[in-house]
């Protein structure tokens, strides 16, 4: 595939909605969810998105002839995918911590959403 090098996306659409949100997405959210499950911070989610955006660009650049982070001439280009798969990961991670932690919040603290209790 010849690269149309767009804002969000290096090779095309498809590949970005593939890989990075169908793929990674799906990974992003299940960290979200076990970060909220273990009671760990959001240092520790966005570390483990972090690796994740490595592995996602890994898998860019293995599957679709993208951008990695070597020969030194792609860095920049790689840096701002990166950065582009990065930002919709956490998004994702954020929305899976959220959805766990409410349902951690309402199953502990029943009576918060029960009613009046009149």
């Amino acid at each position: 595939m010849t690269p149309e090098m767009a804002l969000l996306w290096e090779v095309s659409l498809v590949e970005f909605l593939i890989v990075t949100v169908v793929i990674g997405g799906g990974l992003a959210f299940a960290i979200g969810r076990s970060t909220a499950r273990s009671w760990s911070g959001w240092g520790v989610l966005v570390f483990d998105v972090l690796l994740l955006t490595v592995a996602i660009r890994f898998l860019h650049f293995s599957l679709f002839h993208g951008t990695f982070f070597l020969p030194p001439a792609t860095v920049g280009t790689a840096l701002h995918y990166a950065l582009v798969d990065f930002v919709v990961l956490v998004a994702f991670a954020a929305a899976g911590r959220l959805a766990m932690r409410s349902a951690q919040m309402a199953r502990q603290y029943r009576f918060l959403s029960a009613g009046n209790g009149r």
